[in-house]
């Protein structure tokens, strides 16, 4: 679970930063960089939870869909990729019996949560 995890946010990390690169340099663009940042972080404590459990991390993620070249199918996307995170969080939690883990994951979590209210405050804006 663990790596899925951790690959989970190697897609999102690489989808935020790419998105942000081609977005118009806006609000949308800082936001997406700033939260790519937050992506990696997660990144390296799931990391860090595989090593410690004996696993290592994998590398191996699916093809990337990046929501497409316009700001409104970026955000639609991120904001469904912070979706599926937190669905998948709440589910790992359920499971997962070992404090140390549960406690990060609940961390993650939260800032996913946060994550895909700052997307969706840029949709909202976007589409007045």
């Amino acid at each position: 679970m663990l790596n899925e995890d951790f690959v989970k946010e190697i897609e999102a990390s690489m989808i935020y930063v790419r998105n942000a690169f081609i977005m118009p340099k806006c609000d949308p663009s800082r936001v997406t960089e700033a939260i790519s940042i937050y992506e990696m972080r997660h990144m390296n404590w799931l990391a860090e939870l595989i090593v410690k459990r004996g696993g290592k991390p994998s590398m191996e993620h699916k093809a990337l869909d990046f929501g497409g070249d316009d700001l409104n199918g970026q955000l639609e996307k991120q904001i469904a990729l912070e979706t599926e995170a937190i669905e998948r969080y709440k589910r790992h939690i359920e499971l997962i019996d070992d404090a140390e883990v549960v406690g990060v994951l609940r961390h993650i979590l939260d800032e996913e949560k946060r994550h895909r209210k700052e997307f969706r405050i840029r949709l909202e804006k976007l589409q007045k």
